[in-house]
């Protein structure tokens, strides 16, 4: 018995479809095998693969939006991997390779809107209970120090160490202008008459 469940947004829809793993213990309303799934987005072709095209879309789609929210645009997915994402002039080019021969990789311009309602319905997919598979994602890491120094000016980055090194050097030199108590005289004894 084939089930099907639907992920639909206003730009995108995605279709997954699968049979219950019933030698997993699965009930009969829970995908455990994936047989293929469809994708269309608004005013681009329909698209279709297997379990592993829609694994490779998760892997590279989630952290490229994570990526995108803080800031650091950076492409996701190599030359190898069936699906890979890259910032294009203000827009997000979308690479996707088929696991046919000599089939030429489909590239497809998304603006925010589309990227947003692809991310939203690949967040439906993961966090289904419908399903069960376990979608493997690249662990969740935080940014690292290069990646974030690009977001601070300039200017902001070294504001607080100049004014430290400022305030440290005005108040040496108003020490230094505070004139000293001079040392009394040496007492010297009378002389005897």
């Amino acid at each position: 018995m084939k089930l099907t469940n639907r992920y639909e947004q206003t730009s995108c829809r995605l279709v997954v479809e699968g049979l219950p793993d019933l030698s997993a213990g699965q009930d009969s309303g829970t995908i455990g095998i994936v047989t293929g799934f469809s994708m269309g987005l608004a005013g681009q072709t329909e698209l279709e693969g297997k379990r592993e095209h829609l694994q490779a879309l998760l892997a590279a789609v989630i952290p490229y939006a994570r990526h995108l929210l803080s800031g650091v645009p950076r492409a996701f997915g190599d030359a190898e991997a069936p699906v890979a994402i890259a910032p294009s002039e203000g827009r997000h080019q979308l690479e996707l390779r088929s696991s046919q021969p000599n089939t030429p990789p489909l590239q497809l311009q998304l603006d925010d809107a589309e990227l947003s309602d692809l991310v939203r319905c690949l967040d439906q997919l993961r966090l289904d209970r419908r399903l069960g598979i376990p979608f493997e994602l690249p662990d969740i890491q935080p940014l690292s120090r290069k990646e974030l120094r690009h977001r601070q000016p300039w200017l902001r980055r070294f504001a607080a160490p100049l004014a430290g090194l400022a305030a440290l050097l005005l108040s040496a030199g108003l020490i230094s202008l505070i004139p000293t108590p001079k040392a009394p005289a040496p007492a010297t004894p009378e002389r005897a008459r």
